[in-house]
Parts: structure tokens; sequence; C-alpha cells
């Protein structure tokens, strides 16, 4: 078993882009130097611990908006001086994995997910052995045990891409007739024969080969895949028989399931989680014959994010700690924790030798871009310098504390790039989405860099709702949006304005999606902000529950359906306190938005507009919830840094 982890980061060029002395960066120049940060992801850790596979995504020339990015995996062995690509051509290689037996590495090849084929190479070198082609949206190779057979999850001949983050597919005909299932499926290595193991009405996020190969752990919902991973449960299928048994129905949502060497045990977290693939929560270790969960780490100060057995009695842990990822060792039995790294930094992507005596791993913070590290924990060499040349747009980053209402809060300020301590800058509070997340160390945020470059102090709160601190820290904004958290905000702009020489009379906020929706909030609960823009928010929760598409997510934080308690959500609502608005706001949306659909900016925009408060609403076409193409986020990037500049 292994566990694998991207890296959140931008991709890039391979070439390095320095800017003229003094001069400030176009927006198309802050996409060209944070697209000159790589995106390291996928790392896979051989058996005996010597030699490292993983993902490289960059884009191939000087000009990012002139051809998609590019992803290849590379091999480094112990003794190599520099890392060996596999595979050739123009198709994109990715999720390299590492055989359990050491002989082979596979991944998946193809000019996208449409069409996609199955490789394996021998990993002391030779040709390509081409196993299967697949036609779908394909995902999470996994090796089994025995090294005879390699899992995947597939949508044969979907409609859209997976996950409520892509753009949306047309809403006409029959609403609710087609549902794309992510079945579990086994690929036989010899033959190449597909055969989908799990029903056809039933949905897999996630799963783990049993030590046997004989049984596989997975997560599952019945119907719409986006939006029921919020109350998926665990169960094993047999791979012969395809007999499926429920083993567990958590209380809450639940993530990466990993089996123990000795097949007896199923270790996942749990907690309240608002985005899949955001995850944080407890580590619970679930008997895998009788279904029984017991929670490890009850009342732990970290957010669990990733899990790796490192045998039948240990674990290897990727947690949120107060601003930063860290990998720590835990007992499954008494759930005692020790930290392995330490530091300002985020550890996205890893993967350990078994026992634990080696671990690869992708570390980066606000100064350092995203490398490759091998070796044992706490001797950790640096493995790769892809990065090396990565251009740095902002200035030095420090964690702030500060108490509210009885909570400890944490929180980044990043100084502008060419900081003068004897002048007085702006701020900017970058709120992040979610709201179960963390802003990171993070080498290559195009928001930080296009304001850091142009002489604005950039403020990222961590308020409760957040990971980082623990469970209960993560569960206190439930039925509080906007109350809880939003002081929480506020006390972080007065100690931030305390810890450097920012000038309170030039403070703006900046938000998407659950930041997108603080931001609407703000407009109506405070003139303290002299320009607002907010990215894909919700300004109006009873209205957006019956448009979204992931509603089920709202319940554990709201407590009922919006049917069963409509003042719940009314009360957390901008649009119940609109009359207050005053601030200057530009409105940003993706035009087929499943998570936070375009009728919410177009609401919000009409209040601005009928209240006389200055705005301006850009919709952008066929984008979702993030919008990808990068004319798109030029247009972003400028808009927000002229609004800012326009009012201040």
């Amino acid at each position: 078993m292994r566990r694998i982890r991207c890296v959140a980061v931008l991709a890039a060029l391979c070439v390095l882009f320095v800017l003229p002395a003094g001069a400030a960066p176009s927006m198309h120049e802050v996409l060209r130097a944070t697209y000159s940060v790589h995106d390291l992801s996928h790392v896979s850790l051989s058996p005996g611990g010597t030699a490292v596979v993983w993902e490289d995504t960059s884009h191939p020339g000087a000009d990012p908006s002139a051809s998609p990015p590019k992803s290849v995996v590379y091999l480094h062995r112990a003794g190599q001086t520099a890392p060996l690509r596999l595979g050739s051509g123009n198709d994109n290689q990715t999720e390299p994995s590492w055989s359990p037996d050491g002989t082979r590495i596979a991944f998946f090849s193809g000019p996208e997910r449409s069409l996609t084929q199955l490789y394996t190479v021998d990993s002391r070198g030779g040709a390509l052995h081409r196993v299967a082609t697949l036609t779908g949206n394909v995902q999470g190779l996994e090796w089994s045990p025995d090294a005879r057979s390699i899992g995947v999850l597939y949508i044969a001949h979907a409609h859209r891409k997976a996950g409520a983050l892509a753009t949306g597919a047309r809403d006409i005909g029959v609403i609710g007739s087609i549902v794309d299932e992510q079945r579990l499926s086994i690929i036989d290595v010899a033959s190449g024969a597909l055969t989908q193991i799990t029903p056809e009405d039933v949905y897999v996020y996630e799963y783990a080969w049993a030590p046997d190969s004989k049984r596989v752990a997975f997560t599952y919902a019945h119907g719409n895949g986006d939006n029921n991973w919020w109350i998926a449960r665990l169960a094993t299928v047999e791979v012969q028989s395809k007999r499926m048994r429920e083993l567990y129905k958590p209380s809450a949502q639940i993530n990466d399931p990993q089996w123990s060497p000795d097949g007896r045990r199923v270790a996942l977290i749990s907690g309240v989680m608002s985005d899949f693939g955001s995850v944080g929560g407890d580590v619970f270790v679930v008997d895998a014959v009788s279904g029984h969960a017991r929670d490890i780490t009850p009342g732990m100060r970290l957010s669990a994010a990733s899990l790796h057995w490192i045998d039948s009695s240990h674990l290897y842990m990727d947690a949120h700690d107060q601003g930063n990822l860290h990998l720590y060792r835990v007992s499954a039995d008494s759930g005692s924790i020790a930290r392995l790294t330490s530091g300002t930094e985020a550890i996205r992507g890893w993967d350990a030798a078994q026992g634990g005596s080696r671990i690869a791993l992708i570390r980066s913070s606000f100064t350092t871009a995203p490398e490759v590290y091998l070796g044992a924990p706490g001797a950790l060499h640096q493995l790769s310098r892809i990065n090396a040349n990565a251009e740095r747009l902002w200035g030095k980053a420090v964690s702030l504390h500060w108490t509210d209402e009885g909570y400890r809060v944490q929180g980044w300020l990043i100084y502008p790039l060419a900081y003068d301590p004897h002048k007085k800058y702006p701020m900017v509070t970058i709120v992040h989405g979610g709201p179960s997340a963390e802003s990171l160390p993070a080498f290559g945020n195009r928001f930080i860099a296009a304001l850091s470059s142009r002489g604005y102090f950039v403020f990222e709160p961590n308020p409760r709702g957040s990971y980082g601190q623990g469970e209960a820290f993560a569960r206190a904004n439930v039925k509080d949006f906007g109350y809880g958290d939003w002081r929480d905000d506020l006390k972080g702009v007065d100690a931030a304005l305390s810890a450097a020489s920012i000038d309170r009379n030039k403070l703006g906020l900046f938000g998407w999606s659950y930041g997108g929706y603080m931001a609407m909030w703000a407009e109506t609960q405070t003139t303290r902000f002299k320009s607002i823009v907010a990215g894909a928010g919700v300004v109006n929760w009873q209205s957006y529950y019956g448009q979204n598409k992931i509603d089920q997510w709202m319940i554990p934080f709201f407590g009922a359906s919006v049917y069963d308690d409509p003042q719940v959500y009314a009360k957390s609502s901008p649009i119940t306190f609109i009359k207050n608005s005053k601030t200057p706001v530009l409105i940003l949306q993706g035009e087929r938005d499943e998570e936070v659909p375009a009728p919410q900016a177009f609401e919000f925009w009409h209040a601005m507009e009928t209240l006389h408060v200055p705005t301006q609403l850009v919709v952008y076409g066929d984008e979702g919830h993030s919008p990808s193409k990068l004319p798109d986020q030029i247009d972003i990037l400028t808009r927000m840094v002229g609004w800012f500049q326009r009012y201040f």
C-alpha cells in the first residue's frame, strides 16, 4: 500500500522568469512567473526505499497561454545525478505507481482523460508495455499486493469530467436521468482484461487493497457521485465473487481508507469536511470483520489529511497543524503521536516504505518551491531541483496568533515584495474557501503574487471552522456561518495592523467560494473595508440549497435541510442584511459552476444595482467553480487588482 497526495500549486514553465528591476509586473507576467513553479505530485517510493517516481506538470513554452500544461513521469534512483523520464511523445504521463515487488512501474498515458492507456515499464529500464486502453474518466491507479492486478476508478463513456469543481454539463432534457457512476475496476496485468467489481448503482470515491489481494475496502455512495461524498460509507468487496459488504456507516464524512498490513483493520479519516479532496479530521480504525470503529485520536489538536500504515500497529499521518502540513507517527493502539517534520512548510505528497524507515515527500513553503525529498525521518535530503529557478513575487511571510472568545487563532501575513519599513501599505485580507480548509505556506499562489508585487500586504486568516487545531475547532462554525468565524477574521485584521506598517484606511477583502460568501457577508456587516472582491460566493443560502448540485454538504453544517429549518439558513445569508451594503464590490463568477451556481452572483449583483452600491459582475463563459482558461485567469487578476487600486 502507498499514500499519494497531490501538490496544490500551479503548474509551470521550464524557464527562469525575471522582471526588470523596479518594475511592477502585468497580470500576464504574474501568471508567467507563478507558472514557473512545477507542479510535483503522485510520489511513489520503491519497496526498498532507494528509488522514487513522481509526476511533473509544466507548461512547455515561455508563454503559458500558448499551450496546455504537460505532465511527465520521472524516475530517480540512488546514485543518479539526474532523474530519468519514463514515456515519450506528446501524451501526458500521470499517476506513476511502483509495483509491490519492485520490478515494474505503472502509469497512465494519453492525450486526455477520455482516452487513456495504462502502461508498465521494467524498473531497471526497457521498453514500455501497454497493458490496456480505457475510454472514459480514469484515475486512482493502485497495484494489488501480489502485483498481478491494477485497480482503477473508472467511468466508462463519461458525459463530463468527474468532480464538482469541473465545468458542469448543460441542464437539458430529462433532468437527473443521466448519472455517471465511478466504479472500481480491476485490470489483469498479464492480459489487460478489465473487470468492474462494484455494482452499477454505486459511486466509488477511494479504495485500498487488502494484503491478500482478495478484497478491497472502499468508500461509496449511491446516486450522483459529486453530491453524495458527504454521506459516503465504508464497504468491502471480494474481487472474485464481487460480493459487497457494508462495513461502517459513519456519523461524519470519511476519507482515505487504508488497510493494515495484517489485514485486520482499516484506518480512515473522519470529520466535518466541506469539499471533496480537502481532507481533515480524526483518525479512526475499523475492525475488518465486525465493522466496529474507534477514534484513536480523540481531542487531537491536529487535522489528519492522509494516512499510511508502516506496520500493523503504527501509521504515518500527514496533518494540518496551525497553518502548516507536517508528518507524524501515530500508534493505532494507544493513539500516541510524534511529529517527524518541523518548520514552516506544507508536505502535500508523500510515500513511505514498509516499516517507515524511508520516506519520500514533496515539501514547499512561502520561500521554497516544491521539491522531492528522500531519506529516513529526520534525515531527508533533497532529490530534485526542478524548481531551482522559480521566481518569487512576494515578500516574507510571518505567522500571527491572536485570541478571540476563547480560541487561539492563526493566520499568515505576507509582506509586499519591495517592502520599506518606513512606509505604510494597503492590505488585502484573503479568506480561504471551504469552510473546511486551511491557508498553508504556498509557493506560486497567483493572488498573493499579484497583490504583493503591486505593494500590498496580504493577510490569510485561519478562523474557527478551519483545519489545523483539531475537530472541535473545525466544527466551531456549525450552524454559525458568518458569526464566530467572521469575528475571528476581524480580530485577525487587528492583529495584522498591530504587527506591521499597514494603512488602516486602505483595507480590502477578497475571497473565492466560501471566501466569496464571506466577502458578500462582509459587504452587509461592516464598512471597514474600502473595497471588496467576491468570487463564486453565496448570497442566499436558502435559494442556494435548491440551485447547487452538492446540497448534501450543507446538512452537517446547518443541522437540517432548508425545508426543515429555513431560519438557520436565513440568519447566515447576506441577502437578509443586504440593505446595509455600502462598500464597492466586484463580483466574479464561472458560467457553469455546479458548486456555486451563477444565479447567486446575479442575485447579489441585482441587489447592489438596486441599492446603488458601486458594483460590477463578470461571468466567465464555460468555466466551472475554478476558472482554468488562462485568459480568464489574467482577467480575474487584472480586475481584482484594478478594483482595489480604484478605491484605495
